[in-house]
This record gives structure tokens, sequence and C-alpha cells, in this order.
């Protein structure tokens, strides 16, 4: 577990753009039993890629998009570990991965980009590959 000190900035930066915190079990289990339209869940993480790619490219689509997912969420892989663990389980059959991004439809999962996905690609990329998705899956036109 990482001290929140450390992590506090890592987690604001998601959620003061809107993302929600999963920070327990209930919270996940709250937000997939009763998900209705699109979620983004961002599987949040303290390495290089996430700070550099994943949570920039996942901030940057969300800015930019035409279509926005309905529901922005969060949980922190190495901070929150009921958290993670239980968002996990709505993930299947992936194996564990963090950094990640998810994209969920009607509690469905339908989009999923893995940390070698992310791994060497710039937050704009991330952010393209999100948009496109969006767009195919979103129906929330931003105003």
């Amino acid at each position: 577990m990482y001290p929140e000190h450390l992590t506090k900035p890592m987690k604001e930066e998601l959620v003061n753009d809107g993302f929600k915190d999963l920070n327990t079990s209930e919270a996940v289990t709250e937000l997939f039993e009763n998900q209705k339209g699109t979620a983004l869940v961002v599987i949040n993480s303290v390495c290089g890629c996430a700070a550099g790619t994943a949570r920039p490219g996942a901030r940057l689509a969300v800015a930019n998009t035409k279509k926005k997912p309905d529901t922005l969420a969060t949980v922190f892989a190495g901070v929150d570990m009921d958290a993670t663990q239980k968002a996990r389980e709505y993930l299947l059959p992936y194996p564990p991965s963090s950094p990640s991004i998810a994209l969920f439809k009607d509690g469905e999962l339908v989009h999923f980009v893995e940390r070698h996905h992310i791994e060497g690609r710039s937050a704009e990329m991330i952010a393209q590959h999100l948009i496109a998705v969006f767009d195919e899956f979103c129906e929330t036109e931003v105003a």
C-alpha cells in the first residue's frame, strides 16, 4: 500500500476532472449493479505510464470528445485494494492490469485498454483511441 500523501495528487488528477473515486468494494458494486448507459473506469496506478499517458489520455479524451460517457469513475490499484479487486471482477476475463481503462455499457464491458496498450504510447494517442471508442459506444452528446 502506498502512502496517501504520495497518491492523493494522483487521485485528484482524475477526481478534479469529474471522475468518481471508487475507494470501497461497496462503491464499485453500487456503480456496476446500477449502471445505465456508459461508464468509463480508469484503474489508476503510481507507475510512470499512468502519470505520463493513462491519466492524461483519459482526461484529454473526456475533454475533447463529442460523445461522452455517462459516468466517469476510477479505482486506485495499490491504494484501494478491496475496491480494485472488486472492479477487476467486472473486467474478467482480462487479467489484472494497472493502469488500464475500461468502458462499460449498461453494466457490460465493451472495451478494455490494458497496460501493454498504454505503455509506449503518448497521452494524445490514448485520447484519440478513447474518443473513437466513445464515438462507437456512447450516446450522450457534449453540449
